[in-house]
């Protein structure tokens, strides 16, 4: 049967041979008449183009008296220097009127080789172009003939790579050979094609002829090896027996090993892994191979430390591997943690216990590994789960307080300004007429006022009421947020500076909650360029048009940057990088943004420092300003 199937098999090699041999043969065809199409079109378009020439300078002598000018054409010192042998204007009578290049006194005209024309060239036969001269009323004032050689043609036109493929030649009907770049190699055995070269050269083809001969595969070497693998086969086909018989020998020496490892393969729902006594494997199943990523072969022989053990705790793993070669392993197993060969982490649940052969001799430890990475993940979820509803917890409790704050300064904030406004009164009525007093008495009541507001406005916010949006003058508010912080800028130092977009739309937002998350950006960013100790500390507030629905602010500061912390760190609660933070300032205005349909995003910044960003949607048209009124 062995030998039956190697002659199918060889049956089916020499047809897959023969046929690829025909795809080739095709092939190669198929090439061939590709590059003689191209070469042929690159030969019609460099005659083509001379004729163009010679057209163009035909054209040109219709302006000149005297045919001995003709010398003196650029067109025809060109056309010389680039492929013409000669140059001639023929009368209407097909007289000579002018000769390039002019022969010596005795002498026919012989033009003289080109700067590329070897003596082959010259040896070879010659084509010519005409074109009629006419003067400037249109009559006809002769011929212009050039002569040129094919063969100088075929050398400039034909690539180096196509010449070591092929033999290109130049054949008329009768098949002499006109011009060629090769010996001329004979076309038996090797695969030609021909095309015609008219009407760009009259009676001549172009022939190309592969180089290399087609040689069939049952004349190369794969039919020798094919005979000897049949040779071969036979062989082994007649040894075929003996093997058996040492089969059946070696049979009682496996029946020992067969034991233990029919234990092992019984259990296939965790990993299996046997070790010798100094620590070698010597045998894992499929299920251990899957846990660690590594195959089978890899493993085999492998000893300590094993190439599934984190790089950064080696020495603890041969520490361990140690003490359970010495059979100190905890009889109730041990966590521990390896890498998969992915790059992921598992933990595995690791049992011990002795190996022992047929005869009861110790000659290694079997362990079985179970992987508790899921369940560990599972714990790990619901710690995660439990740490959020805490901190869910005590945002809820801190809104409650923060809402509860805002309605007991409620009241004092009213009687400050009532009473600002009785003390305004009375001044009044007493005829005072200090301006500092009472420029300053009014201030204090605007400044109540206006606390009045943040305070009803971030408690509607805390109570989940939708902001009170309306159209506002951002640039205006920004102003307004950095005129209330500019005690705090003189006194550190500050520096800030503008950049303003033309023109700057109006937004849909709530002006005072604005405020306040601007606020806040231009203290985060004096706290950390404070802290840091930056020797000319700056901040860059930029507001420009971000598409045509939003309107985008940004703060950028001179500190010491995000250290690489993302937006979502920096926003989460209860994160601050302030020892007497309380991590609650980035979320919120975070929040605020987000329920103004705007976006809150922070990076690097362009003054070395953090940039923070948000984006507030565009007012529609048609709606009145908030200070305006109905």
């Amino acid at each position: 049967m062995p030998f039956v199937l190697s002659l199918l098999f060889v049956a089916t090699v020499a047809a897959w041979l023969q046929a690829s041999d025909r795809q080739d043969a095709e092939q190669q065809r198929h090439t061939l008449i590709r590059d003689a199409l191209s070469l042929e079109r690159v030969i019609s378009v460099r005659i083509e183009t001379e004729r163009q020439q010679l057209e163009a300078l035909a054209r040109n002598l219709a302006a000149i008296d005297d045919a001995g000018q003709l010398g003196g054409r650029r067109g025809a010192v060109d056309g010389l220097r680039r492929l013409w042998i000669s140059l001639t204007w023929l009368d209407p009578d097909n007289r000579i009127l002018a000769h390039l290049p002019e022969a010596s006194a005795g002498e026919p005209p012989v033009a003289p080789a080109g700067p590329r024309e070897t003596a082959a060239d010259e040896a070879g036969l010659s084509a010519h172009l005409r074109a009629v001269v006419t003067d400037l009323a249109g009559a006809e004032r002769g011929t212009l003939v050039a002569r040129y050689r094919p063969a100088t043609v075929l050398r400039q036109s034909v690539p180096w790579w196509l010449a070591r493929k092929y033999d290109v030649r130049l054949v008329d009907s009768w098949g002499q050979t006109v011009a060629s770049t090769g010996e001329g190699l004979p076309l038996e055995g090797r695969v030609n094609h021909r095309v015609t070269l008219e009407p760009a050269l009259p009676d001549a083809w172009l022939e190309l002829v592969a180089r290399d001969r087609h040689v069939a595969w049952w004349r190369t070497l794969p039919l020798a090896l094919m005979v000897v693998f049949l040779l071969l086969v036979g062989a082994a086909t007649a040894m075929l027996r003996r093997q058996v018989r040492q089969v059946m020998r070696a049979e009682a020496a496996w029946r020992t090993e067969a034991a233990w490892r029919r234990a092992m393969e019984d259990s296939l729902t965790v990993g299996l892994r046997a070790r010798d006594t100094r620590g070698r494997l010597v045998y894992v199943n499929r299920a251990f191979c899957d846990q660690v990523g590594w195959s089978t072969e890899e493993l085999l022989g492998r000893a300590p430390p094993m190439p599934y053990w984190p790089k950064d705790a080696i020495a603890e793993g041969m520490q361990r591997a140690q003490r359970n070669l010495a059979g100190g392993a905890p009889k109730e197993g041990y966590e521990v943690r390896w890498v998969h060969r992915s790059g992921r982490e598992i933990d595995v649940m690791l049992f011990e216990a002795r190996l022992v052969d047929a005869v009861g001799r110790h000659i290694g430890w079997m362990g079985s590994t179970v992987d508790i990475t899921e369940r560990k993940r599972m714990e790990e979820r619901e710690r995660h789960r439990a740490e959020a509803m805490a901190h869910q917890a005590r945002l809820t409790t801190l809104g409650e307080v923060a809402s509860a704050l805002a309605h007991q300064l409620n009241q004092p904030l009213t009687a400050i300004t009532g009473y600002n406004a009785g003390v305004m009164r009375s001044l009044e009525l007493a005829g005072f007429d200090d301006a500092v007093v009472l420029q300053a008495v009014r201030a204090l009541g605007e400044q109540a006022t206006e606390a009045g507001r943040i305070v009803k406005r971030i408690r509607e916010f805390l109570t989940r009421r939708a902001p009170q949006r309306e159209r506002c003058d951002l640039a205006a508010t920004a102003r307004r947020a950095v005129d209330l912080l500019q005690r705090d800028l003189r006194r550190l130092g500050v520096m800030v500076e503008w950049q303003l977009g033309e023109p700057l739309p109006a937004v849909l937002a709530d002006p005072v909650l604005i405020e306040q998350v601007l606020i806040n950006l231009l203290r985060n960013a004096c706290d950390e360029m404070a802290a840091a100790g930056t020797p000319a500390p700056r901040i860059m507030v930029s507001l420009f048009a971000s598409g045509p629905t939003f309107v985008r602010v940004d703060v950028d500061d001179a500190g010491p940057g995000l250290r690489g912390r993302g937006i979502e760190q920096l926003c989460a609660p209860f994160f601050s990088t302030k020892s007497d933070g309380m991590g609650m300032g980035l979320a919120i205005c975070r929040s605020v943004i987000e329920a103004h349909n705007g976006g809150f995003d922070a990076a690097p910044g362009p003054l070395g420092g953090a940039r923070f960003s948000f984006t507030l949607p565009v007012a529609p048209e048609g709606m009145q300003d908030a200070e305006s009124g109905p």
